[in-house]
């Protein structure tokens, strides 16, 4: 074991972390991740069954389309699923409906090519839930105002389907057409329809459905939401229900950005880059609270040699600057304390214990009226006049053993 001059064995320098310091240092953090991810996971399991198979008429679950589909089934209508704009775009005609189940899906190209479509199919084509950005691509000259919940509303106007089908369960996205003509405007909130019936130049017409709620399987069966539902999508021997999804690879046409083609950031939902900037936050806030010194410290040689009157100088100076008497006190107790030991014929280990200490320094001393106890191992000066006093009277009694 490496000692000092002293003979006292140094502390400990490695900077090394045991894996019980790991442990301490890093179970908050990772308890703080368990909770993160366990939160996540059954966040994601429980709202996975509401949004499995949704508006998909190949679907039982409670929001799927199965029973719609079944229905038309029944009624001579053919739905054929597709997944991709080229698919959705080759089965349109004069004969079919084109659903498009979340038009907002799809990139600025995708609805212009999908609107291409649409105008030459002379078919019906109907929007779910379109919001502002696929509305002014795929329905010109109509935009898309404020959203209102879902409830059962009455149809206000004289498209023959609304009227048969009566309250319906709807409402999400209202449309305004600035007076555009040859439009049906129904189930109207504050004079703003959530159903739009357009009527386009080739022959066929564009329905704009604020919300989904009618094709629901869980209320299909409610109000007149699967008279509704049926009206507008069998009106044509063949139904395409197109799903959109951000794995389509329709080719387009151009490149860069004018082409429309989604980049990384477009496909990551919103909510996940706020929860990124949350946890980068949150880690920022952690390495600011864990930053500290990690175990002790290591000694070095210096580059260059500094004399040691200067050294006591500035460790004195540095002392005084924050009133660290207490410091500055034992340090001098201490190196005196160290010093008296060899000439006592006491142990280093020794030096600090004042059972053996004490008498041996009044062994050496003649009486006189001072506490050694007091001067060796006392209490912190109460000013700078007493801690140069304490140092004068330690210097005596240091000179005093040793002329003795």
């Amino acid at each position: 074991m490496r000692t000092t001059a002293t003979g006292v064995a140094p502390a400990d320098t490695s900077t090394a972390l045991g894996t019980r310091q790991i442990w301490t240092r890093t179970r908050g953090v990772l308890i703080v991740l368990v909770i993160l991810v366990s939160a996540g996971i059954a966040l994601a399991a429980l709202r996975s069954g509401d949004q499995h198979g949704r508006l998909d008429p190949r679907s039982a679950d409670r929001a799927g389309s199965r029973a719609v589909a079944e229905l038309l089934k029944q009624r001579g209508v053919e739905t054929h699923v597709v997944t991709t704009l080229g698919e959705a775009a080759d089965a349109t005609g004069p004969d079919t409906t084109l659903l498009v189940a979340t038009p907002n899906l799809l990139t600025k190209h995708q609805q212009k090519s999908l609107r291409a479509s649409m105008a030459l199919s002379a078919g019906r084509t109907v929007l779910v839930a379109a919001g502002t950005d696929s509305v002014a691509a795929l329905a010109p000259d109509v935009r898309a105002e404020a959203q209102i919940s879902v409830t059962a509303r009455s149809p206000q106007c004289t498209l023959p389907a609304a009227q048969r089908a009566g309250k319906v369960d709807i409402g999400g996205e209202r449309y305004a057409t600035d007076g555009l003509p040859s439009t049906d405007a129904c189930y109207l909130s504050d004079g703003l329809p959530s159903l739009l019936t357009i009527k386009e130049a080739g022959g066929g017409d564009t329905v704009l459905l604020g919300s989904p709620d009618i094709l629901y399987n869980e209320r299909l069966g409610e109000e007149g939401n699967a008279s509704l539902a049926l009206q507008l999508l069998g009106s044509r021997p063949h139904l395409v229900w197109y799903l959109p999804s951000l794995t389509d690879e329709s080719p387009v046409d151009g490149g860069g950005d004018e082409s429309g083609a989604s980049t990384l950031a477009d496909l990551i939902p919103a909510g996940w880059l706020w929860g990124t900037l949350q946890l980068l936050i949150a880690a920022l806030l952690a390495a600011v609270w864990r930053a500290r010194r990690l175990g002790p410290l290591v000694t070095e040689h210096l580059p260059v040699a500094i004399r040691a009157s200067e050294s006591t100088e500035g460790r004195a100076r540095l002392y005084r600057r924050i009133n660290a008497r207490d410091r500055a006190a034992a340090t001098l107790r201490s190196a005196t304390r160290s010093r008296l030991a060899p000439m006592l014929g006491i142990a280093p280990l020794d030096a600090h214990s004042p059972e053996i200490l004490l008498p041996a320094v009044s062994a050496h001393l003649p009486a006189a009226d001072r506490d050694l106890r007091v001067l060796l191992f006392g209490p912190v000066p109460d000013d700078d006049a007493a801690l140069i006093r304490l140092a004068d009277q330690l210097d005596a009694i240091e000179r005093e053993v040793r002329t003795s």
